[in-house]
């Protein structure tokens, strides 16, 4: 019998398709508005998985269109009653249930000060969705299992249609365009020959540059809630630092890459970590050398590749679940909506 997570999984790649349909129009007006009163900074606020697509999108508005992006934590607002200064501010919310008392109060907050406050959520009848200015709903439709999946790529893919309409780019466009055929490939990639070293694997770091940090992010996050596994998700220009003392033959890393400036730099990291005999799990467009290289698109543009081997990994974190005798629909200690105050 198939898990929710791997039917919900399944089901992204119609999902994004739904999105990208009826979020067009929202998105092509709001781009309008973007251009014509270009904000002064943007600043992000999410929890849990949706934090992770707050740095997927830092990471696009910084390198598409050179804006700052800071990530504001809840609790100034909720638990200290701070008010941070946001006039002239792109606010942006990332909640899939929209019910978060501390999202809310921070949205809430921004709006008050001036900001411009944006929510990304599935629920648009929530009160986040009501709390804020602008909505572009999810389209992702009803999620059961406690993992996060289907709306979790829906998010990626809405934050790079807005971009997409706000850049004016054309191959940002194509690409966004090409999504739901894309992600139906990248659901169907096998990734299974990962299973036999993570299965035997405590703890690992999961590492990537740019876009692909957040898919690291979200995939750390997977291992740790469905699969018992401690893995954390660390930059691969911190990982060379102190985190590189961990690593060895029982320490190994999962690795995330995009054909983009920093792949160079990614394929040079693999190459020193497999000399140090530490196993390496590669996804990308590299020259991995003794690393496990997982099948990967190689004609993806740089900010659509991790929304697609997110997807692909979320086939071996719910394989992996299973078989180290967990249910990956009900983490333990976890439920559906977290309500942070």
């Amino acid at each position: 019998m198939s898990s929710l997570m791997f039917t919900e999984t399944a089901e992204a790649p119609q999902a994004a398709a739904r999105l990208i349909a009826a979020n067009d129009a929202a998105c092509r007006d709001l781009a309008e508005r973007l251009r014509a009163s270009p904000p002064r900074f943007a600043v992000t606020c999410a929890r849990g998985s949706s934090d992770s697509v707050a740095t997927y999108a830092k990471y696009l508005l910084e390198i598409q269109l050179g804006l700052v992006v800071a990530s504001v934590g809840p609790s100034v607002s909720s638990i200290y009653d701070a008010k941070p200064r946001m006039d002239g501010a792109l606010f942006i919310a990332v909640s899939q249930s929209g019910r978060s008392p501390d999202l809310i109060k921070l949205t809430d907050t921004a709006r008050a000060a001036g900001a411009l406050t944006i929510a990304f959520v599935n629920d648009s009848a929530s009160p986040l969705s009501q709390k804020s200015e602008v909505v572009l709903p999810l389209h992702a439709g009803p999620e059961r299992s406690t993992a996060a999946t289907k709306s979790y790529i829906a998010s990626l893919v809405a934050f790079l249609q807005l971009l997409a309409h706000w850049s004016g780019d054309q191959e940002i466009s194509h690409a966004v365009a090409r999504l739901p055929d894309d992600l139906e490939a990248a659901r169907r990639r096998d990734w299974t020959a990962a299973l036999p070293l993570l299965a035997k694997t405590s703890n690992l770091y999961v590492t990537g540059r740019g876009p692909g940090y957040a898919a690291a992010l979200e995939a750390a996050l997977k291992l740790k809630e469905t699969c018992g596994i401690h893995a954390e998700a660390v930059s691969a220009a911190e990982l060379i630092h102190g985190p590189l003392a961990l690593v060895g033959p029982d320490f190994p890393v999962v690795l995330f890459a995009q054909r983009d400036a920093a792949l160079a730099s990614l394929s040079e990291l693999a190459g020193s970590l497999t000399e140090r005999a530490v196993p390496v799990i590669a996804a990308g467009p590299g020259s991995w050398g003794r690393a496990l290289a997982l099948p990967d698109a190689t004609d993806l543009h740089p900010f659509a590749q991790p929304i697609c081997q997110v997807l692909s990994f979320y086939t071996v974190a719910e394989a992996l679940s299973r078989a180290r005798g967990l249910d990956p629909d009900r983490p333990p200690h976890l439920q559906k909506v977290t309500e942070t105050r």
